[in-house]
């Protein structure tokens, strides 16, 4: 069966992050969907989750049928909002080293629920940058081959650090609103990166453990697999699109553990 695979980046990234994974996807003989959001690069306007979460509605509204949500490290709370909005159109999420969270709380909120000073990552070394729609970061090259690309290639490394854009802080400090009744009843599967030093995978499975997947898959890499580990990824993303998604279990996600959401 055929999916639409709707493909939402993180925080500082763009559609171009999916580039590696698209072919794959395709060759399966699904169809590939890359998402740009708002308020990364061209500041034309504030942004807020609402807005990311209207972009991505607005293109599953110009597909047919259900449609498979992936959402890479800030753009899974963009996935929740969107599975919390249109359930109905939500075959399955999944979570590449993505931001899982319960519902009204955001990222910095669950570092303090576990008790860190400050969230592990770029932070530190952002660079802060005044716009007329409210503050924005950039992360400096040498921080995201660092931090983000550790395990990718150097030059594949170099090329994604030097893309990454300027970023709405309002479009980043972001926190899912949703309700077991609709998101809730969403399959989801988590993809962990193990090697991940922006969300670190102790951090990864204190989300799961508070929102609990349907399925989780576990692969040695860096934040960014599409870089570290294309081959896997795809695979794991066309065995979910492959699933029954609205059924009880997963079938045929490598490595998954299916557990009751």
């Amino acid at each position: 069966m055929t999916t639409h695979l709707v493909l939402v980046h993180g925080a500082w990234a763009g559609p171009w992050v999916w580039d590696s994974i698209l072919d794959a996807v395709r060759s399966a003989g699904h169809h590939p969907h890359v998402v740009t959001l708002p308020g990364v690069g061209d500041l034309s306007g504030p942004v807020t989750l609402d807005d990311l979460a209207d972009t991505v509605v607005a293109q599953i509204d110009e597909l047919g049928g259900d449609v498979v949500i992936a959402g890479h490290s800030g753009g899974g709370i963009v996935a929740t909002e969107v599975g919390e909005r249109i359930p109905h159109r939500v075959a399955g999420i999944a979570y590449v080293a993505g931001m899982m969270l319960p519902s009204q709380l955001g990222y910095v909120g669950l570092c303090e629920q576990m008790g860190l000073t400050a969230p592990p990552g770029v932070g530190p070394y952002l660079t802060g940058i005044d716009t007329r729609f409210g503050p924005a970061t950039a992360v400096p090259p040498e921080v995201a081959t660092a931090i983000f690309f550790q395990l990718a290639g150097p030059d594949a490394a170099i090329t994604a650090a030097r893309r990454l854009g300027v970023q709405l802080e309002s479009a980043r400090r972001i926190a899912p609103v949703w309700t077991a009744e609709r998101y809730g009843r969403i399959p989801t599967l988590y993809i962990e990166a193990t090697q991940d030093r922006s969300l670190p995978l102790h951090i990864q499975r204190r989300m799961q453990a508070l929102v609990p997947p349907t399925a989780t898959v576990t692969l040695d890499c860096d934040h960014a697999p599409q870089l570290s580990a294309p081959t896997e990824l795809a695979q794991t993303l066309i065995a979910f699109c492959e699933t029954e998604a609205r059924g009880s279990h997963i079938h045929g996600v490598p490595g998954g553990n299916p557990s009751d959401k």
